[in-house]
């Protein structure tokens, strides 16, 4: 079992997986901030003062000033703007992939992949039957 669990470790595709999970918790902290530090405060701006993680709806009935007011009288909440926010991390997160990609794939089209072996081996085979000389 010990010998089975090591050729699956060694194996690339499982090594390459570790990276990317790690990265992408990386990326996350760094999306997370760019979202609540940077694009939600000129969007609350262009907005009144409008701040996305604040807005909540009160299920036990009282009037609260602040989610923390809210969450620290005990009173249930709807956090529409937590999830407002999350869905701008998924988007923003989205995009960040998407160009990542996009040059990746862009980076794999600039360099030319050899023919297929088989592809090769007949085109030897037509420019040799091309050159032998013709019997009539």
């Amino acid at each position: 079992m010990l010998e089975e669990f090591k050729a699956f470790i060694s194996r690339g595709n499982v090594v390459e997986l570790a990276v990317g999970i790690i990265i992408g918790a990386a990326f996350t902290g760094v999306v997370n901030s760019l979202v609540q530090d940077v694009l939600t405060p000129p969007i609350g701006w262009l907005t009144g003062g409008l701040d996305f993680s604040n807005h909540f709806i009160s299920l036990s009935g009282g009037r609260y000033d602040s989610l923390a007011a809210a969450q620290a009288a005990g009173a249930a909440t709807i956090n529409y703007g937590k999830f407002l926010n999350a869905v701008l991390n998924f988007f923003i997160v989205s995009l960040a992939l998407f160009a990542i990609v996009k040059q990746v794939n862009r980076f794999h089209r600039s360099q030319p992949k050899p023919p297929p072996r088989q592809e090769v081996l007949l085109a030897e085979i037509r420019d040799a039957l091309r050159a032998a000389p013709r019997r009539e």
